[in-house]
């Protein structure tokens, strides 16, 4: 760019009076333009928010900033009141990334509102007013699935929440006062509850029911929608609806309670299905899905359970591997190492758990073939993340192809939706009839 200044320079020296003038404005011209080049080439490398989304859940609160470009960010805890501060380095102050502060509502847990601005000339300022204390991550995740760069802001309470507890809470909620027709198994406990990380709750009354805990777990959620039907249902509704469906028929079980993995649509990573399933004690984990396929053709039911040698066919295989992918969709902190990775494997030399995996896989086959045809006769199995725990029988129910037209539409059915979560409960109940549980000495256990 200098050097062509020069050259104009000499040029005009040597030129005619008013061909001089002509190329001193020109000179002029190029000067301007080359002091505001720098100016121009910071503006256009701002990098532009294309989405924000808010996911509150009793769990925790994401935050996710999708984005053209990695964000280069810096995250503060501040105390006296509790807030968190996010710096954002060299991304554009639009609309968008101010409309975060619209998007937390009244409901969220544990952030009471945002605040964003210009906090330096390369630095946008996101401040989150907290509710309470909390421990907070933030990381980065690649382009994945449609998905750009997304920078995520995970907002976990300081203890992670006993599910029993939870649902005993939620249960105990709407009445103003102990109802002396209420069964024995959902009373508030008569002993107080323990404080304090690694503390059990109350031990079970001499006497009293054995309670059997499910565990239910609604496939995908929140970043991780799952699949997509030609009609546009996603895969994460379905499983959703019916999964409250399933708990709703359990809980009117006596002797039987359900905890939901998720109970809204947020994402869980497929580790902390697990983790949560084994914090309340279950007897049972149920993963519910809504398969699909490349093809619009392909129908049926399954029922997959783990695998310690490899996939039972090319098909189970190819679906246990499109499954885990949702982590990597949903998006986790790779930072964070998994406790129980290293129990997990070393548990699963032992065969019992999958053994009886088999015998409830079979037994919830057994009663959804009357509603739904099969899509394979057998329970099959493959590596799935979600079934890894070593203590907890565990199936994997691919309700139907969402991809399939038809099946589509059963699927987003209310009385379809019903029939399945009926046929999967009988499958629990016939399980139990000839594998009674074994005795526990507690309700829960927090970690």
């Amino acid at each position: 760019m200098f050097e062509r200044i020069a050259v104009v320079t000499l040029s005009a020296r040597a030129a005619a009076p008013g061909l001089r003038v002509t190329l001193q404005f020109l000179f002029l011209c190029l000067l301007v333009a080359a002091c505001l080049l720098p100016v121009s080439l910071a503006f256009a490398a701002e990098i532009q928010i294309a989405s924000v989304r808010v996911w509150p859940a009793a769990d925790y609160t994401r935050v996710t900033l999708e984005s053209t470009q990695p964000i280069k960010h810096q995250l503060l805890s501040v105390k006296n009141p509790e807030r968190l501060v996010l710096d954002l380095e060299n991304v554009a102050l639009t609309s968008t990334l101010s409309g975060l502060a619209e998007k937390v509502g009244a409901a969220d847990p544990y952030v009471k509102a945002v605040r964003v601005g210009q906090f330096k000339p390369n630095v946008v300022r996101l401040v989150f007013d907290l509710k309470s204390e909390v421990k907070p991550q933030a990381f980065v995740l690649a382009p994945v699935a449609g998905y750009g760069h997304r920078l995520v802001l995970d907002i976990y309470p300081m203890e992670p929440l006993d599910p029993l507890m939870a649902m005993l809470e939620s249960r105990e909620r709407p009445a103003e006062t102990p109802s002396a027709a209420a069964p024995a198994e959902v009373r508030p406990p008569e002993k107080s509850r323990p404080q304090g990380k690694g503390a059990c709750c109350e031990a079970r009354r001499p006497g009293a029911p054995r309670m059997i805990t499910i565990a239910i777990d609604a496939g995908h959620g929140g970043e991780d929608p799952g699949a997509r039907g030609a009609r546009g249902s996603w895969e994460k509704n379905v499983t959703l609806a019916i999964s409250r469906k399933l708990k709703d028929r359990i809980d009117r079980e006596p002797g039987m309670r359900a905890v939901m993995m998720r109970d809204g649509d947020y994402f869980m990573s497929l580790h902390a299905r697990v983790a949560k399933a084994r914090r309340a004690n279950a007897d049972l984990f149920v993963s519910v899905h809504a398969d699909s396929f490349v093809s619009p053709n392909a129908r049926g039911s399954s029922v997959f359970a783990l695998s310690e040698r490899g996939a039972t066919s090319v098909a189970a295989n190819w679906l246990a591997k499109k499954e885990n992918e949702a982590d990597l969709i949903g998006g986790v902190n790779l930072d964070v190492p998994d406790p129980y990775l290293k129990q997990t494997l070393l548990d699963l030399s032992q065969t019992a758990t999958i053994n009886d995996s088999l015998k409830l896989g079979r037994a919830v086959l057994g009663e959804i073939g009357g509603i739904n045809r099969l899509h394979k006769n057998n329970v099959e199995q493959a590596g799935f993340a979600v079934l890894k725990s070593p203590d907890i029988p565990s199936i994997l129910v691919e309700t139907a192809f969402i991809s399939n037209p038809e099946e589509e539409r059963r699927l987003t059915d209310e009385a379809y939706q019903q029939k399945m979560a009926d046929s999967i409960f009988n499958g629990i109940k016939r399980y139990f009839a000839t594998n009674p549980p074994l005795a526990r000495d507690v309700v829960a256990k927090t970690p």
